[in-house]
């Protein structure tokens, strides 16, 4: 039993004083409970939530070595999904898979190295991995979409790998095996439009030229079949970056995206973020899904409630001063070395006067991200910022004011003598935070607007990709200390409001009618949260990868306890031996 707290039940009605009582996995009594019960947890001035439901992560390789799905589950998420963006591990022929390593180590940003270490192969379909993975203990629950470059690349080898258009003969056969995995269990099917995507090699990813005979047909699967989702990831061709005719080309682009939505029968979930190199689509977007809908078509629009930013410093993935011939001579250096070794004046002098290396000029070692910074650092160096403790958790939130560019206009300095100090400082653990999505306006204003859009899904934290620049997996706990408790300026959400876009919303758009709420009959997938204390902890660099890989962490506490089918898997913010957590397939 839980006992004696305020019960939010995850429908957006008004929070009340209830004990909930679980039996088997199951929720079998919400109210006054006078049964005895064989544990009580003493929820007394805390919150109770159904479990948060994660709609889009990139857990594909980490669920084969890591049994708890870390990070998200010290931030009260019990279900997720994964399978996002067109790119996860199956079907795959045997003598292939470094092929799909190379395509999820670059479009996700997750080492290589762990991957080919970490993971268990030993599938061919994709209902094989989805099981091999269900054999496997997990804390908590997961469900799996049908990723489109894995079956081009499947049924169509190199020349799916070349970007080659598929011939009838490819489309039927694709068409085939998505059928059969959406039958075996398969959630839904996603695929990647991102001009911005590429493998670890650079190349462009099988799947985001797919032609409309394509597409349409890959739809075509879902139709007919119990409820199944599609998801897409499109930039509509905003990496062009030229300004010329990007109306035309995200009509064009939109309006196949609706043909897919048409031939499925299915609903539709896209990305939706306000980007910096095209303003315009998020309201283009937010328009063209009002109007499909009033044409009945179920558009729905996949957002996140903080920007989507990276983190940069010394021992992260990337920072600017890779670019620099002065660092390079001591990138090898352990990371306070380096910090202290920045600090000589003289060094100092020289990076500072130095021509940054560039792609354009042939040096490949310079990540593609350095290189468009160093580009443009000034006008970038007005969205980064600090990324600092304000006592309630990172600052996600941070004023223009700030940022290292009015930083070096205090000092009159550079942008970037601004931040090498900063970098330099202590120990070399000083993280700046870089806001490049959903910030234009410098506030989350824009955010309020897109989370509250009766269309949106809350969403794209990214949990298990990106792994050394970005750690969204704890956006739950952002959505409710930030938004319903914290914010200073700027509209706010209710506790309700939020509680039900992370967990109903999110579990009717996946076809989950057991759980999301509290109710008898429900899955006793629950938190207890000490809501006045409840804050994430900074991101830290962890080595727990395999082949020793790094990623960030990033921990919560006012978690009391959080429980997947009845047992509880976190406890004040330390995951227990527990391991309820199964395959859930779409039925």
């Amino acid at each position: 039993m839980i006992r004696g707290g305020t019960v939010i039940d995850g429908t957006g009605a008004p929070g009340a004083s209830a004990d909930v009582g679980v039996r088997n996995g199951r929720i079998v009594e919400v109210g006054k409970i006078t049964e005895a019960a064989q544990r009580t947890i003493d929820a007394a001035g805390a919150l109770v939530t159904p479990g948060f439901i994660d709609i889009h992560t990139h857990y594909d390789g980490q669920a084969s070595w890591d049994e708890t799905f870390s990070p998200s589950i010290y931030h009260g998420v019990t279900t997720v999904v994964m399978g996002n963006c067109g790119v996860g591990f199956a079907p795959v022929r045997k003598g292939e898979e470094q092929r799909l390593i190379n395509l999820m180590e670059g479009v996700e940003e997750i080492p290589g190295a762990a991957l080919a270490e970490g993971i268990r192969w030993g599938w061919e379909s994709f209902g094989d991995y989805a099981r091999a993975l269900d054999a496997m203990p997990h804390s908590i629950d997961f469900m799996t979409l049908v990723p489109h470059d894995p079956l081009r690349l499947y049924v169509m080898g190199d020349r799916a790998a070349r970007c080659e258009p598929a011939t009838p003969e490819d489309n039927a056969r694709m068409r085939d095996l998505l059928r059969a995995a959406l039958q075996e269990g398969g959630a839904g099917f996603s695929t990647g439009r991102s001009d911005n995507h590429r493998t670890s090699k650079g190349e462009e990813t099988p799947a985001h030229i797919a032609g409309r005979d394509e597409l349409l047909a890959l739809a075509g699967a879902l139709k007919d079949l119990p409820y199944r989702v599609l998801h897409a990831v499109n930039d509509f061709d905003c990496a062009k970056g030229d300004g010329a005719g990007e109306r035309a080309r995200f009509d064009a682009e939109y309006a196949l995206m609706e043909d897919l939505a048409r031939a499925a029968g299915r609903p539709l979930a896209l990305t939706w973020l306000e980007r910096i190199n095209a303003p315009l689509q998020r309201q283009w977007l937010m328009e063209a899904a009002e109007r499909s809908l009033r044409q009945g078509l179920d558009v729905r629009l996949q957002t996140t409630c903080r920007a989507i930013g990276v983190m940069s410093g010394l021992d992260t993935s990337f920072t600017v001063l890779m670019a620099y011939p002065a660092y390079r001579e001591i990138m090898h250096l352990p990371v306070a070395q380096r910090a202290a070794a920045l600090r000589d004046p003289a060094r100092r002098a020289r990076l500072l006067a130095e021509a940054p290396l560039r792609l354009a000029n042939g040096d490949s070692s310079i990540p593609p991200l350095v290189d468009q910074l160093v580009g443009r650092f000034n006008e970038a160096a007005m969205l980064m910022f600090p990324f600092e403790d304000t006592g309630t958790g990172p600052n996600y939130e941070p004023a223009m004011t700030t940022s290292f560019f009015m930083r070096a206009q205090q000092r009159t300095i550079t942008p970037l003598a601004a931040v090498y100090d900063y970098l330099a400082e202590g120990d070399g653990s000083n993280l700046i935070y870089f806001p490049i999505f959903n910030y234009l306006a410098g506030s989350l204003d824009t955010a309020h607007k897109m989370v509250t859009h009766p269309q949106a899904l809350l969403a794209l934290g990214d949990a298990g990709a990106h792994v050394g620049t970005v750690c969204d997996a704890g956006l739950s706990t952002t959505l409710l200390a930030h938004w319903t408790r914290d914010r200073a300026r700027g509209a706010k959400l209710t506790i309700e409001q939020a509680v039900a876009m992370l967990t109903s919303r999110n579990a009717r758009h996946m076809g989950l009618h057991d759980r999301g709420i509290i109710a008898p009959g429900m899955k006793a997938d629950l938190n207890v949260i000490d809501y006045a204390n409840l804050a994430s902890a900074m991101p830290v660099l962890v080595r727990d990868l395999p082949a020793g890989g790094k990623r960030f962490v990033q921990k919560a506490r006012g978690y009391v306890a959080t429980l997947s089918n009845g047992e509880v898997v976190c406890a004040e913010g330390d995951i227990t031996a527990a391991r309820p957590g199964r395959w859930t397939k779409a039925v």
